[in-house]
């Protein structure tokens, strides 16, 4: 394939990506609860603890550039398809201001999504072996296979974990650790106070922003602020 014809398959899928996140958005209004693997915007019950910040100490980043410029956070749901979207504009973002800009992922699982919460567990079980990035990866290469599904897939996670190299019984105490149900809820309940009330939900150095309505959208952004 030539590199231009290469490169106009990747804007495509990309764009077709953020369509599909829009469309989403624009499908479901607050309080409906049909799911579907759109933009869930159902907020969690769950209340803020103090004063609720877009950003922690613990908040994990997926990119830690030596003197950054910018700090892009996602609320997120592993099993949302809004956020299976938009992932890998987000990975294309990373790749090109990785050493200037700061991209974070927090959990904010959706009621309306049966293994949404699980998925945030195995996520930061995972962290507890230092394979956050590795696990969050995986969760939304593979969402297609497990997402949207009425039964428990915490065995597939259990895989995904052995993939990634794992330690087993280490991972299997974290999944029902409280410590760990308590981290996933303390982004929840953060994410909650800023009245997030979907996923994904992004915020630039602390201001919350209307979702790009694609690459080149969100690509300017970012832009803007960093010669600003």
């Amino acid at each position: 394939m030539k590199k231009s014809t290469k490169h106009l398959t990747i804007a495509a899928v990309i764009a077709l990506a953020f369509a599909a996140a829009l469309g989403s958005f624009l499908l479901f209004s607050p309080g409906d609860r049909s799911g579907g693997g759109a933009r869930d915007t159902v907020v969690p019950e769950a209340s803020p603890i103090g004063q609720a910040e877009p950003l922690r100490d613990s908040s994990h980043r997926l990119t830690d550039p030596e003197r950054s410029e910018l700090t892009v956070v996602e609320f997120l749901d592993f099993e949302c398809e809004a956020c299976g979207a938009v992932y890998p504009a987000v990975e294309k973002l990373r790749e090109k201001y990785g050493d200037r800009v700061t991209f974070v992922a927090r959990y904010f699982p959706m009621p309306g999504h049966r293994n949404g919460e699980l998925a945030a567990l195995a996520a930061e079980a995972a962290a507890r072996q230092d394979k956050f990035e590795a696990m969050y990866a995986k969760l939304f290469d593979t969402q297609q296979e497990w997402g949207e599904a009425q039964e428990s897939k915490k065995d597939v996670f259990r895989g995904y974990a052995r993939d990634i190299g794992l330690d087993m019984d280490e991972f299997d105490a974290a999944l029902d650790d409280p410590e760990v149900i308590a981290r996933v809820r303390y982004d929840q309940r953060d994410g909650h106070g800023l009245d997030v009330q979907g996923t994904p939900t992004f915020f630039v150095d602390g201001e919350r922003i209307a979702n790009p309505r694609s690459y080149e959208e969100f690509e300017a952004l970012i832009e803007d602020r960093l010669s600003g």
